[in-house]
């Protein structure tokens, strides 16, 4: 019996455009005889629209937008939602024990524990993190604490309310001057994807940089700038992870001055170097690290660790993410593939440890018994 799979994409978020990428790619990597697959797109707006079953390769990602008018709408109405895609808990069938969820969501709405936790109320078996590791990992304020209490290092950084600085931005900006030195890097505490991220050199780039960030969040983080080089490792498991080779990024534009939005996705101006030229010493540091953290988020499935590596060899873990860029030129998929696992056997391994931990909660007791 083939596994069906629901893949939510789209979403709400700044990265809509990125999440319809990652749906291609991963649409376009499945084995069809293992597998329905079922698109559900999730609109600029909000709609959930469900769409056809795929039965062969897509050419772009133009053919996953599928209208609210569209005949495949799922239903929105509270007395309808059990003629809907996604299930009321009461509709347990022998069908949907054999369905699992494949959230390509990224940023706000779908990276952030949101989608993750109407999953877990609908006991819906689902690819990737649960709420406290996305919630946790998505907030770059609560990642930072969570790391500063595993004994990780990491750069210095302050966090800003909009309200504060609202009404006391010269009085913020002298704290930031006075714990901080420039360059400094600031934030939405709130999103991938390098959205709404500024390199700030002096105070009144700072103060440009905090405005835009504010259009993105509500809380912004200013962290200090480092001459360093980007090395990542990936992660992936459920309570026993384990850590590709390390990769690293080389912005080669002549304009880059970090790995932002355009990089990442436009300009094709990134150079990625795997694996990644470094001593066994750093390297079995950077796997250490990257454990902990994974495992200090209460991790599962899968989380791509990004580090600074210092020319002196000091090591500090800028930021993990829970749903990491899932294209095959993507970095996660990439540090898999040198260490072994294609990006279809990496697809089929996380659908896996998404029913392996459905399985483990399933086993747990929620209620007394009479």
């Amino acid at each position: 019996m083939k596994t069906k799979l629901i893949l939510l994409y789209g979403g709400k978020s700044a990265e809509h455009e990125v999440s319809l990428q990652t749906a291609l790619s991963v649409i376009n990597a499945l084995d069809l005889n293992k597998f329905e697959a079922l698109p559900v797109y999730i609109t600029n707006d909000g709609d959930w629209v469900q769409g056809p079953e795929i039965t062969h390769q897509l050419d772009f990602s133009d053919q996953l937008r599928f209208s609210p008018e569209e005949q495949f709408r799922l239903a929105q109405k509270e007395d309808e939602i059990s003629s809907g895609f996604l299930i009321s808990p009461a509709d347990v069938t022998e069908e949907r024990e054999n369905t699992v969820v494949f959230p390509l969501l990224h940023g706000p709405n779908g990276e952030d524990g949101t989608v993750q936790g109407l999953l877990e109320v609908l006991n819906l078996p689902y690819v990737g993190n649960g709420v406290l590791a996305s919630a946790a990992a998505m907030d770059k304020i609560v990642m930072k604490k969570v790391f500063a209490d595993a004994g990780i290092p990491q750069l210095p950084a302050v966090a800003v309310r909009s309200i504060d600085w609202k009404n006391f931005r010269d009085e913020m900006v002298a704290d930031m001057e006075a714990a901080l030195t420039y360059p400094m890097f600031v934030k939405p505490a709130n999103l991938g994807s390098s959205v709404g991220i500024s390199k700030a050199e002096n105070r009144d780039e700072l103060y440009q940089a905090m405005d835009e960030a504010f259009l993105y969040d509500r809380r912004v983080v200013v962290e200090q700038g480092v001459v360093a080089r980007e090395i990542e490792m990936a992660v992936l498991g459920n309570d026993t992870p384990a850590c590709s080779v390390p990769g690293e990024i080389l912005p080669k534009g002549s304009k880059a001055v970090f790995y932002d939005y355009k990089a990442k996705y436009q300009d094709n101006d990134t150079t990625l170097v795997i694996p990644a030229e470094v001593s066994e010493e750093v390297e079995n540091k950077l796997k250490e690290y990257a454990i902990q953290a994974f495992l200090g988020l209460d991790a599962s499935g899968l989380v791509r660790a990004d580090f600074f590596v210092t020319e002196q060899n000091e090591i500090f873990l800028n930021e993990v993410n829970t749903m990491p860029g899932f294209t095959p030129v993507s970095m996660y998929p990439l540090l898999w593939q040198a260490s072994g696992i294609s990006y279809s056997q990496l697809i089929e391994q996380l659908v896996e440890l998404g029913l392996e931990r459905q399985e483990a909660k399933n086993q747990l007791k929620y209620r007394l018994e009479d």
